[in-house]
């Protein structure tokens, strides 16, 4: 049994408060929210926005610079470690055919967004396709906790289609990770920079995992093993973490990433439980723990990435915010339901028993909420300025998608299933 609604609690209500904070306040006294945004909290630093000054490269650490770019990497290291549970173990969700439909599934979830989103900006001129066609990605999201929480409420937690949710959700937050690496990087491409990102992430697991692992062949007591836990604890993961964030910055990929090669060097049990459950509050491996040590600051982070991200005027509205919108609302569902009608049925692939053909189109318009991630694309995709407001202010919007989740249920019928 997940607790979801803990989860839901803990994950959402802050980052919600964050959003509606800023919002309010954009829209009140848009200056010193500005100001705010844009605090300058070390000036030439070697972390934080680089800029040319007399001729150098300069960085200034930003408050918007410390949340998105630094503190967000804790973010996006849960994200990458319930994906990296899924697919590397035994019993991991995205592993073996059981992953085989939502997989095709959540293809058909990125691409018919960007179809919609790139086709109807087309449609609308050369002017308004130059503007935004670099946010083609923000309506490729899903904000997975969010869906989670509207799919149990239409489905019920025990309906198959909430399993299938939560694997499409994994392998969206997969490829949107892939998609911030490759096509966002932040600056000129350095890749030389990754030597050190790989060279930490390997060090940490030879020294700290695997030799100690090593060294206890044939030991049940594993004296070298529980030396390196003990004493050490994430110390040796965390210093890597730091070479590896920073070997990102200066490769110019978007640093908020930096974190994820050492995901895999971190020791972990053989088992897990799934996305969000409690049990795996009682697993004592080094990669849990520190997820749960995280728990909370990341909830405190996600507070103020909503209050620096989500204050757009109500003005802003425009023409990216109905294209993110479009692509989410229309491309999402129907790239859903006709990739897994294509997996189950012309594949062969099948759906989980209890599930129907129709309940993709329900599925995927739960799977059109993005507010996080593609927030978090948005203030990538486009440089400051009235296009990324715009877009942002879709992502916000995003939430509707509930609604319509909601209505697209009881007109398509849904038997709840509780258990």
């Amino acid at each position: 049994m997940y607790r979801v609604w803990d989860f839901i609690t803990n994950y959402s209500i802050l980052l919600i408060t964050g959003a509606l904070t800023a919002l309010l306040w954009a829209n009140i006294d848009p200056k010193s929210y500005d100001a705010l945004v844009h605090l300058v909290l070390i000036d030439d630093f070697f972390i934080g926005h680089a800029h040319e000054h007399d001729g150098h490269i300069v960085r200034t650490l930003t408050l918007h610079y410390l949340v998105n770019d630094v503190l967000m990497a804790f973010f996006f290291a849960i994200a990458a470690k319930e994906v990296w549970e899924a697919v590397i173990l035994k019993n991991g969700s995205l592993r073996g055919k059981k992953a085989a439909t939502p997989l095709i599934a959540t293809l058909g979830g990125m691409i018919g967004p960007i179809t919609v989103y790139l086709g109807v900006a087309y449609v609308m001129g050369s002017t308004t396709f130059n503007a935004v066609a670099n946010g083609w990605a923000v309506p490729t999201a899903t904000d997975i906790a969010f869906s989670y929480l509207v799919g149990r409420l239409i489905f019920g937690a025990g309906h198959p289609a909430v399993r299938f949710l939560l694997l499409l959700a994994i392998a969206d937050d997969a490829a949107g990770l892939i998609i911030l690496a490759v096509f966002y990087p932040t600056g000129d491409l350095a890749l030389q920079w990754l030597g050190l990102s790989v060279g930490a992430a390997l060090a940490a697991f030879f020294f700290f995992n695997y030799l100690p692992r090593r060294l206890d062949r044939g030991d049940q007591l594993r004296k070298n093993s529980t030396w390196v836990r003990k004493k050490l604890g994430f110390w040796p993961y965390l210093i890597a973490g730091c070479l590896s964030w920073y070997g990102f910055q200066e490769a110019g990929l978007h640093p908020s990433l930096g974190l994820l090669p050492v995901i895999p060097a971190i020791p972990h049990a053989d088992r897990a439980f799934g996305i969000f459950a409690a049990a795996e509050e009682h697993l004592q491996d080094l990669l849990n723990h520190c997820e749960h040590l995280l728990e909370h600051p990341v909830e405190v982070i996600l507070f103020f990435f909503g209050l620096l991200n989500a204050g757009v005027q109500f003005g802003a509205i425009g023409d990216a915010t109905w294209l993110v919108l479009a692509g989410l609302m229309i491309g999402k569902p129907f790239g859903v339901l006709l990739f897994g009608y294509f997996g189950a049925h012309i594949l062969k692939l099948g759906l989980p028993a209890g599930m129907r053909t129709v309940d993709l189109f329900i599925i995927g318009c739960v799977a059109a909420i993005g507010f996080t991630v593609s927030l978090f694309i948005a203030a990538v995709a486009f440089e400051p300025g009235p296009v990324q407001d715009a877009a942002k202010m879709g992502a916000l919007f995003s939430f509707g998608a509930a609604i319509v989740s909601y209505i697209a249920g009881i007109l398509l019928r849904v038997e709840k299933k509780e258990f």
